[in-house]
């Protein structure tokens, strides 16, 4: 089992714009910041925006996770059989910015004049990062995260550090195990089924007849080191955003580069295509992140019989 929690860092971004948790983005006197847009300068984590995405991506890894797994007296993280972080990086590829990328030129071939006339808009994806956090049973789940350090003083750190995080439940499916368990770079894709087709309906097309696709492209065993489906089956608490989605992969490579040729190769277009087929493309994104292991309990890692 998997806890797939997706998170939105704090920062001063309009709850119009990106919707916040109940309790969560805390000001230095601890306080909950409603509209951290009207109030930035109070923002515990990083109240200078220059600074605040630098200063959130290294709290997440450098402060939040080392608390995550520290092993207060009487409380334990042993159930945790793996905790990944994968922080979303802007300068991979996604589905609002994907390779091939190309000079900018005019209409003679000749590079632009006045870039600054050209800047493209960026486009942000729904997430910043992820926590792949996995569990032998869903049990263990409330066995980790109802210990005083894990509810009361780990959510703390989440409510400084976090605006939203989703809660949901996911049964994993490791369709191409890793051989090192430490891959530096992660695809990350989120999805959302047809309107017409159950959540069931959809789940079963994704593990089986999508799987054995992209599993057929050599494209796949030539730069992917590891392919996992996270099928939704549940949340551990409210969960608004996380809820409505019905998979995650995560697909796992050796370096960005292999992402970029992966997403351009004729073999890959042959994977979209059929996904197209029976996942809703308008709500459905992907992007990619740097993945940190800060638990790992789980070697060698073996494939999920189906």
């Amino acid at each position: 089992m998997v806890t797939p929690t997706f998170l939105t860092r704090a920062d001063a971004t309009p709850r119009s714009v990106r919707p916040q948790d109940e309790g969560a983005t805390r000001s230095k006197h601890g306080d909950s910041l409603d509209n951290p847009d009207a109030e930035p300068a109070e923002i515990a984590l990083e109240a200078d925006s220059n600074l605040g995405y630098e200063h959130w991506d290294e709290y997440w890894r450098k402060v939040h996770g080392p608390k995550f797994a520290y092993e207060e007296p009487g409380s334990t993280s042993e159930p945790v059989l793996r905790y990944d972080q994968i922080h979303r990086v802007a300068g991979g590829p996604s589905s609002y910015f994907r390779p091939p990328y190309h000079a900018m030129v005019t209409d003679d071939q000749k590079l632009v004049a006045d870039p600054y006339a050209r800047v493209p808009a960026y486009q942000r994806p729904r997430w910043d990062g992820f926590a792949y956090i996995a569990y032998a049973a869903e049990a263990d789940i409330n066995r980790v995260l109802k210990q005083p350090q894990y509810d009361k003083r780990v959510v703390a750190d989440e409510q400084t550090a976090f605006r939203m995080v989703t809660r949901s439940i996911t049964r994993e499916y490791i369709l191409l195990p890793s051989p090192t368990h430490r891959d530096p770079i992660s695809l990350v894709k989120i999805h959302y089924r047809k309107p017409e087709l159950t959540r069931e309906a959809f789940q079963e097309r994704l593990l089986n007849q999508h799987a054995e696709v992209v599993l057929a492209q050599a494209a796949t065993h030539t730069y992917v080191r590891r392919y996992a489906q996270l099928h939704n089956i549940g949340s551990t608490q409210y969960d608004p955003e996380g809820s409505l989605m019905d998979a995650i992969s995560v697909l796992s490579f050796a370096s960005m580069n292999d992402v970029e040729d992966f997403l351009v190769s004729d073999d890959y277009q042959t994977i979209e295509a059929d996904e197209a087929s029976f996942t809703d493309l308008a709500q459905s994104e992907f992007w990619t992140g740097i993945t940190y292991s800060v638990i790992n309990r789980l070697l060698p890692e073996l494939a999920t019989k189906r």
